[in-house]
């Protein structure tokens, strides 16, 4: 088995351009379509970022609705966004998609059992597209 150790690739074609070839062989990926691009893990109820990649800062906006800013941008305001709460209670953690934005989204949770807004310990948050 070989080992190739990196700091940092490059495309050959360009500097951005790096392709992957699928697990069978017959299909290829760009590496940097795949990636994702922010990532974080929130608790509400003591509003805090408990981990995170490109996030500048979170604002508590009230109860059940928070603000994501990113440290970079999106390219444009039309990228996928997953989310999910995690806790002893099943609830919804939303995006507001009329607030996308290439820098920010906002967040609204709501607990299934009363569909009223909560403030929940692990809320997480993955956002794939391009960057700027």
């Amino acid at each position: 088995m070989s080992e190739i150790k990196v700091d940092t690739l490059t495309g050959k074609t360009s500097a951005g351009d790096i392709t992957v070839t699928s697990e069978g062989g017959a299909a290829t990926q760009s590496l940097q379509q795949g990636l994702a691009k922010m990532w974080a893990q929130i608790n509400q109820s003591s509003f805090s970022i408990l981990d995170s990649i490109n996030v500048s800062s979170a604002s508590d906006d009230g109860t059940g609705v928070f603000t994501v800013t990113r440290s970079n941008n999106m390219s444009n305001s039309n990228y996928p966004v997953a989310t999910a709460s995690m806790g002893d209670r099943v609830g919804l953690l939303g995006s507001d998609g009329n607030n996308f934005t290439t820098s920010q989204n906002n967040f609204t949770l709501n607990d299934s059992r009363s569909a009223a807004f909560a403030d929940w310990d692990r809320n997480c948050i993955v956002a794939t597209g391009d960057l700027a």
